[in-house]
């Protein structure tokens, strides 16, 4: 039996359309949406099935992506016994990753990342908050330079190693703007500022911290399987690490690459659950281990097949 690793996407996996192949060939989808959209009062079917503004709105964003990953995962599971050796997701993704291990309820789990997003949302207001995708730098070159612009004043932090060269840095926009040519001249391929309104993992995010901690105490489990930390790296197991790590999650770093090189050596390979192939793209720059997804009902099939060789 081939040892596997479960990994859920984050935010920016989301498009129109995401999870309609389940919705129309499964009554666990169709369940599991009426469920959603009961517990928070929002319509998923027009969420995700429709043009609308919402589904960039990051307090919707963040239920819709958790939700069509939970989709995936549960419809896998019912076709096959497989066990994961640990979960593991990228931002958002790690929620995802906690239903699959058991320390979650996928309807507690909505309702945590809609308030998750509210509370992002909210500690950014006014504050002219953005982030910047930065291709063709080592991690070193951007930390350097990170560091030496908050020491003259400037708000801005790495937030997210995807892979190498490629990183995602979080702040205010103009500080952000400022240094564009500043990577540029010291040999970036691209820095582009997104069209983002909230700067993910960084300080901007302090006073979330204490307003999600709460909901993190009512909703988790007590114990778990093994869950790789966006934060540390490393795999926790218990609702008091978990309560720790996701709320330092919020102003921390999300070091998906390095949490990859970490476990590769521990498993076969990886089967993303949800929306696109995102993190299937990162890992083939990461590791020769296989990834393979499941985001509708034709590529669940072909994984299935794939376990069964």
């Amino acid at each position: 039996m081939k040892k596997v690793a479960f990994i859920f996407p984050g935010q920016g996996s989301q498009t129109v359309g995401m999870g309609k192949d389940f919705f129309e060939n499964s009554d666990m989808a169709k369940e599991m949406i009426a469920n959603a959209s009961k517990r928070l009062g929002i319509d998923f079917e027009q969420l995700l099935f429709e043009e609308n503004d919402n589904l960039g709105k990051t307090e919707f964003t963040q239920p819709a992506v958790l939700l069509v990953s939970c989709i995936a995962n549960e419809i896998f599971k019912s076709q096959c016994d497989i066990k994961p050796e640990f979960v593991l997701g990228h931002s958002l993704g790690e929620f995802s990753a906690l239903v699959s291990a058991g320390a979650l309820d996928y309807l507690d789990a909505i309702e945590l990342v809609h308030k998750r997003g509210l509370f992002m949302n909210e500690a950014c207001a006014g504050g002219g908050a953005g982030m910047m995708a930065l291709v063709g730098l080592d991690d070193k070159a951007v930390e350097d330079i990170c560091t030496a612009q908050r020491a003259n004043g400037k708000q801005v932090w790495p937030a997210n190693y995807n892979m190498d060269g490629q990183l995602v840095l979080a702040g205010i926009k103009a500080d952000l703007e400022s240094l564009v040519d500043t990577f540029k001249e010291t040999g970036a391929k691209r820095a582009i500022v997104l069209d983002m309104s909230v700067a993910s993992h960084c300080e901007l995010l302090r006073s979330a911290v204490e307003n999600l901690k709460p909901y993190l105490e009512e909703y988790l489990k007590d114990e778990f399987i093994s869950v790789v930390s966006n934060v540390s790296t490393k795999k926790y197991s218990s609702k008091d690490e978990a309560i720790e790590l996701l709320a330092s999650q919020l102003v921390s770093p999300v070091k998906y690459k390095q949490s990859i090189v970490a476990v590769e050596d521990e498993v076969d390979m990886f089967i993303e659950f949800g929306n696109g192939i995102v993190l299937k793209g990162l890992n083939r720059k990461i590791t020769k281990k296989p990834t393979s997804n499941v985001s509708d009902m034709a590529s669940l099939e072909k994984v299935i097949g794939e376990l069964n060789d």
